[in-house]
């Protein structure tokens, strides 16, 4: 692999991973919305709120994400009156915002059971004590229960961001020429496979390995006395 390889390709490769730089934090954001939504109406007493919800999540862990992709931007054009007539038509038309629903339904799901299991993980006694205090439900979660949830759902949800960036790859199989796309352009010019490959493949690691530190970073911040050093008489019992 040349120098001159390199510093005429990576211009190219870098305008693809703007992109997606744009697709994968538009689809955790929603996403994430979307997934607190959810697991709230999975632990919901009401039977269709809590079906609904199950149903969702089942069928979209059930699935792969590309058959996701490939129903939403090319089945929908199956279905181009109906959807003209509810306003949806010149948002399901463009590749980009396919390929965002897709990856936000498909985030939603994995998202909401991290949600759920955090929530369930909040300890009892400071949902009692909350209430003992006189707090209302809307204060106790917005307070007790959601902060407490996020700490515990962290390390989890990290590893959605880092399959979300991977997951963006299959954006390509729709037009969209994003870091992976632009990739399997270059090769198709060039036939220069294993190192513009292996250029792909760096970014993406450089990618995730930011992403893992900012995780790790938040870890810290958000449960100090989880990595609080141990004091000399404590290591010495141990």
């Amino acid at each position: 692999m040349s120098i001159e390889f390199i510093q005429e390709v990576l211009p190219r490769l870098l305008g693809g991973l703007l992109l997606t730089l744009q697709i994968v934090p538009l689809s955790l954001v929603l996403g994430f919305a979307l997934a607190v939504l959810v697991a709230l109406m999975r632990l919901s007493p009401n039977l269709l709120l809590s079906g609904l919800a199950y149903g969702y999540v089942y069928v979209f862990r059930s699935t792969p994400l590309l058959v996701q992709i490939f129903l939403i931007y090319y089945g929908s054009g199956q279905f181009r009156s109906f959807f003209q007539e509810i306003g949806l038509w010149p948002v399901l038309r463009e590749a980009y915002w396919c390929a965002i629903i897709a990856l936000t339904l498909n985030t939603g799901a994995y998202t909401s059971e991290i949600i759920r299991g955090g929530i369930q993980s909040v300890p009892w006694g400071q949902i009692e004590a909350a209430r003992a205090c006189g707090m209302s439900r809307l204060l106790l979660f917005r307070r007790i229960i959601f902060p407490v949830a996020i700490r515990q759902a962290l390390p989890a949800y990290g590893n959605e961001m880092i399959l979300m960036v991977k997951s963006s790859s299959l954006a390509s199989t729709i037009t969209i020429m994003e870091l992976l796309g632009v990739t399997r352009q270059i090769v198709s010019e060039t036939f220069v496979v294993f190192p513009t490959f292996a250029m792909a493949g760096a970014i993406y690691l450089s990618i995730n390995f930011g992403l893992t530190r900012g995780v790790q970073w938040l870890e810290r911040r958000l449960s100090p006395d989880l990595y609080r050093p141990r004091e000399t008489g404590d290591a010495i019992a141990h």
